[in-house]
C-alpha cells in the first residue's frame, strides 16, 4: 500500500541500527536512498548492496553531520545524483552516560553537538529544496527520554527533548509549504547502540519484562513507524511525536 516509487530519501547514520533497516524498508517501497555514516564504512556498503538488491539506488557519503559544511555538502550531492529531495530522516545520534555534577563539558557539548546540531544543520538545508518543490517529509528519531526526562542521561535526553520542541516548531512553520515534520520516539531498541548494556543479560531480561508488549523491539520495529510517516498514508499527520516503545511509557 506504501509506494514511495520516484521520492529520494537522506537518512543520516544510516550505515547501522535504525538508520540501516530504515534504508532497506524505504527501498522496498520504491524510494532511492542516501545514507550517511562517520566511519563503518563496510557497514555502510553493506547497506548500499541491501538497497540495490531491492532495485533501487543507493548512495553512501562519509560525514560528521555535526558540522554544517559536511550537512551542506551530503545535500548538495544528493541534489547532483538525483535532482530531488523528498524526505530527511535525523536518525544520527549518540547515547553515553553522564551523571550530573560529574559530567565533562566534552561529554556534554559532544552529545548536543550529534543530537541536536545534525538535525539542525541537515534540516536547514534541505528545506529549501523541499519549499521549492512545495513538498517534503522530516522524521527526526527522538525518544521517550526526551519526554520523561532519564536519571544518568541527562545531556541525552535534554538533546532529544530539544528535538521533540524542534518538531513542533517547524512543523508549524512549514505546513504551509505542504511539508509534514513528525518524530518517532522509541525507547530501548536491539541495536549495537545498546550492545554494551544489554551485555548484561540479567539487566535486558528485566527491561524486557517491563515493557507490555513483552519484548524489546529490533531495528525493523522502528523503521516501519518511520516510513509511514514518510508516506501519503500520513499526509495529515504534523508535528506528531509517534512512541514506539510497546507501552513501557506512556507520554503521548
Amino acid at each position: 500500500m506504501i509506494n514511495l516509487t520516484g521520492k529520494v530519501a537522506i537518512i543520516t547514520g544510516g550505515s547501522r541500527g535504525i538508520g540501516a533497516a530504515s534504508a532497506v524498508l524505504f527501498a522496498k517501497t520504491g524510494a532511492d536512498v542516501v545514507i550517511t555514516y562517520t566511519k563503518n564504512k563496510k557497514s555502510a556498503e553493506k547497506v548500499v548492496e541491501k538497497v540495490r538488491k531491492e532495485g533501487r539506488t543507493c548512495i553512501a557519503i562519509k560525514a560528521d553531520v555535526s558540522k554544517q559544511k559536511n550537512a551542506i555538502r551530503v545535500v548538495k550531492e544528493t541534489i547532483k545524483q538525483f535532482g530531488r529531495i523528498d524526505i530527511l530522516v535525523n536518525n544520527a545520534g549518540i547515547w553515553t552516560y553522564g551523571k550530573i555534577g560529574e559530567m565533562s563539558e566534552k561529554v556534554w557539548k559532544e552529545t548536543m553537538a550529534v543530537n541536536l546540531d545534525g538535525m539542525f544543520f541537515m534540516t536547514n538545508a534541505v528545506v529549501p529544496y523541499m519549499k521549492k518543490q512545495r513538498s517534503g517529509k522530516i522524521i527526526n528519531i527522538s525518544s521517550t527520554a526526551g519526554q520523561r526526562g532519564e536519571a544518568e542521561h541527562s545531556h541525552y535526553a535534554a538533546s532529544k527533548g530539544g528535538m521533540i520542541s524542534f518538531t513542533k516548531s517547524i512543523a508549524t512553520e512549514l505546513g504551509p509549504f505542504n511539508i509534514n515534520v513528525n518524530s518517532v520516539a522509541p525507547g530501548w531498541v536491539d541495536t549495537d547502540l545498546n550492545n554494551e548494556v544489554f551485555a548484561d543479560r540479567d539487566y535486558k531480561e528485566q527491561e524486557r519484562k517491563k515493557i507490555p508488549l513483552q519484548r524489546i523491539p529490533t531495528a525493523d520495529d522502528i523503521a516501519g513507524p518511520i516510513v509511514f510517516l514518510a508516506s501519503e498514508l500520513a499526509r495529515h499527520i504534523t508535528g506528531e511525536i509517534l512512541n514506539v516503545n510497546g507501552g513501557s511509557v506512556l507520554v503521548g
